[in-house]
């Protein structure tokens, strides 16, 4: 869930919209899940459309903040940002979506702010 936050993150940060991205488990023995995933997955990306046109960006825009979202998660403080907060995640031993996104949210802003004005500048 650590990544799943992280990836929502970024993407909002770039300007993509966080729920082009999902990342669900299924296990072999639970076919039925996974096609109900898929299926509600591609039923939002229907919704949304081609990416770039809900937020409202052309192609090139869209193929330069997805560049500057991959720079981002390769950045060396962010990915020491995440480890920061995977052990605070674990210390906790809570393990529900909200809290995972509001400690990544908290251990991850300001190296976020500061690779993406490191892209940028």
């Amino acid at each position: 869930m650590g990544v799943h936050a992280l990836v929502r993150q970024v993407l909002t940060e770039v300007g993509i919209k966080p729920e082009r991205f999902d990342l669900q488990w299924a296990s072999a023995a639970e076919a039925p899940r996974f096609v109900k995933l898929i299926t509600d997955f591609t039923a939002r990306m229907r919704e949304l459309g081609p990416i770039g046109e809900a937020e409202g960006l052309s192609q090139e825009e869209v193929q330069k903040r997805l560049a500057a979202a991959v720079k981002l998660v390769e950045d060396r403080k962010v990915r020491m940002a995440l480890g920061t907060a995977t052990k605070a995640i674990r210390k906790d031993a809570v393990f529900t979506r909200e809290h995972i996104d509001a400690v990544m949210a908290d251990k991850l802003a300001k190296s976020i702010q500061s690779g993406l004005e490191g892209i940028k500048g």
